[in-house]
């Protein structure tokens, strides 16, 4: 009996271990297969690695050298979603290697890619409905859960970018062609930063929101007024955008609360001239492929 409950014991040590190996294995195999000029960084002339040298994936993870040794050699230790995130980010993972890092680390990805709250089809159906009014549903954090054709083109191409990347905050803070939409962005910039801080009181310590923070910290302009500590509520507004493909754009920035307690909204950006509105009408053809 007791050889019995010290293997019940054992097993999920077991379990814990060869999950430990596989990771280390998963992480020296992807470290392998992306070379120096594919993340900008010079190959040099004395590169025996195939790939990436652990230094330089600890780099672009902004991770301690020794640290991310330790998982290649299947150490014990605990590693958070932030580090994992900048991880599956340094090596490029498409979405199913994501998903298997995260498996593999025991960890749960608190991005909406892999964990989407609930977008049910009457709302998709609404989304689709306000064509070419551009629309999309948000949460807090300004991650973009759905949104329509319109909205889709409304600051470039939303498609091309990846699903874990699909954050407003993240785009106008990284994303060049969402910045040279944004007829205002530096206002725009030190707005948004003080709604995040707002939204953050009811989300202190929550993973996602740790992750978020840590990727907008790469930012100069982000990091200027996340240090201004200024808080503001939401409001309905005025919007002008460079479209890159029909022009300037005026529009009135609306949000429709569908859960306050987590803030879940729909987004909508509405003509506040004739000229917009016709401009809307033919991105939404563009969007549609017409």
């Amino acid at each position: 009996m007791t050889t019995s409950v010290q293997e019940t014991r054992a097993q999920p040590a077991r379990g814990a271990e060869i999950r430990r190996h596989e990771l280390a294995a998963f992480l020296r195999s992807r470290r392998e297969r992306i070379t120096p000029e594919q993340v900008g960084l010079p190959r040099g002339t004395r590169r025996r690695t195939p790939g990436l040298r652990r230094e330089e994936v600890a780099h672009l993870s902004a991770v301690g050298v020794t640290w991310y040794t330790w998982l290649e050699q299947a150490r014990d230790i605990q590693v958070s979603v932030q580090v994992l995130d900048a991880l599956a980010r340094a090596l490029r993972l498409d979405a199913s290697e994501r998903a298997h890092l995260f498996q593999l680390a025991g960890a749960t990805d608190p991005t909406p890619a892999a964990n989407c709250p609930s977008v049910t089809p009457a709302l998709r159906q609404m989304l689709t409905g306000l064509e070419p009014i551009p629309a999309c549903i948000q949460n807090s954090r300004y991650d973009i859960l759905a949104y329509n054709r319109t909205y889709g083109r409304l600051l470039g191409d939303l498609d091309a970018i990846p699903p874990e990347d699909r954050n407003c905050m993240l785009l106008v803070h990284t994303n060049k062609e969402w910045q040279a939409a944004v007829v205002h962005l530096e206002k725009t910039q030190r707005l948004m930063a003080a709604r995040l801080r707002a939204a953050l009181a009811g989300h202190l310590g929550e993973p996602a929101w740790k992750m978020l923070l840590r990727r907008l910290d790469e930012s100069p302009a982000f990091r200027e007024n996340w240090r201004r500590y200024e808080v503001v509520d939401t409001r309905s507004k005025s919007k002008e955008f460079l479209n890159p493909y029909v022009g300037r754009l005026s529009l009135e920035h609306t949000d429709l609360w569908l859960a306050p307690d987590v803030g879940a909204r729909m987004v909508t950006y509405t003509p506040r001239n004739e000229e917009t509105r016709q401009r809307l009408e033919k991105l939404y053809e563009i969007a549609c492929g017409r």
